[in-house]
């Protein structure tokens, strides 16, 4: 018997020091809440819940909270888009401002065109190849085609078309990790509705450009001398952009000797004739 009230009694001890023990952490946990706004879940809600970066936070639910504090604009889910944005404002009850979307662009057409300084056997890694020499190509601005902006991509957005990567623009999202991961520094972000971009990063004068390949900006100043909105430059031998300025009018796609300036609206394909002597 003895040994059944012993049991009995360390039951009992233990259930009130159990039940005391829930009793503080229930009072423990008011006390020390962390008070939740009620708009971050239904704005948790409509995220995509991609948690890729492209808003420039750690994840959506960091996001949802900077939008919550006014350190975040409503429409800053790139991945969302528009139709994200649009209910981010209705929840917050505010007016949606001009979405500034950004796109990945690719400022390098050379690929496969470009003259190469050596044949790579390596893995399809461009931080790898870069280790040897800067990598095979000749032009230290080109794109090296070996695919690390593809395995960076989690939206299948970018692939290596004929050596050069290419960025599908449907698909991208602009969370720019490719921009990123570019040792080359050739992924560029663009406005999303931007037609036209320069596809050359070279600031090579025309005549050292020419000797290593045959797609790339020389800076012949046509381009500028056609626009008649003043929305493109060649600066240190290259043509760039404002896109403040540039009404997508493609006329300097149509004049660009080199036809590396890309218009989306007219889907012109830089034509190559000439060969590079290797």
């Amino acid at each position: 018997m003895e040994t059944l009230y012993a049991i009995i009694y360390a039951v009992l001890v233990l259930g009130l020091l159990g039940a005391l023990l829930g009793l503080l952490l229930a009072v423990a946990s008011k006390v020390f809440e962390v008070k939740k706004n009620p708009l971050l879940e239904p704005i948790n809600a409509v995220l995509p819940g991609a948690n890729c970066g492209g808003c420039g936070y750690a994840g959506c639910s960091a996001f949802a909270e900077a939008v919550i504090d006014g350190t975040a604009p409503a429409n800053g889910c790139v991945v969302g888009g528009e139709e994200c944005a649009r209910a981010i404002a209705e929840i917050l009850g505010v007016e949606l401002t001009r979405n500034t979307r950004l796109a990945a662009f690719v400022k390098c057409s050379g690929g496969n065109n470009a003259a190469k300084r050596y044949s790579y056997k390596g893995i399809n890694d461009c931080h790898a190849a870069m280790q040897l020499a800067g990598g095979p190509t000749v032009c230290q601005y080109g794109c090296l085609g070996l695919g690390s902006c593809v395995k960076a991509c989690q939206f299948d957005a970018i692939h290596i078309e004929n050596g050069v990567a290419v960025v599908d623009h449907e698909k991208c999202t602009g969370c720019l990790k490719c921009v990123d991961t570019c040792p080359k520094h050739v992924i560029h972000p663009v406005p999303y509705y931007a037609d036209v971009n320069v596809a050359c990063s070279s600031h090579e004068k025309g005549a050292s450009l020419r000797k290593i390949c045959n797609i790339g900006c020389i800076g012949c100043k046509i381009c500028e001398k056609t626009c008649q909105y003043d929305a493109i430059h060649v600066t240190d031998n290259l043509a760039d952009i404002d896109y403040d300025k540039c009404t997508g009018c493609g006329e300097c796609a149509i004049k660009c000797p080199r036809k590396l300036i890309v218009d989306s609206k007219l889907d012109r394909t830089p034509v190559i004739s000439d060969k590079i002597a290797q």
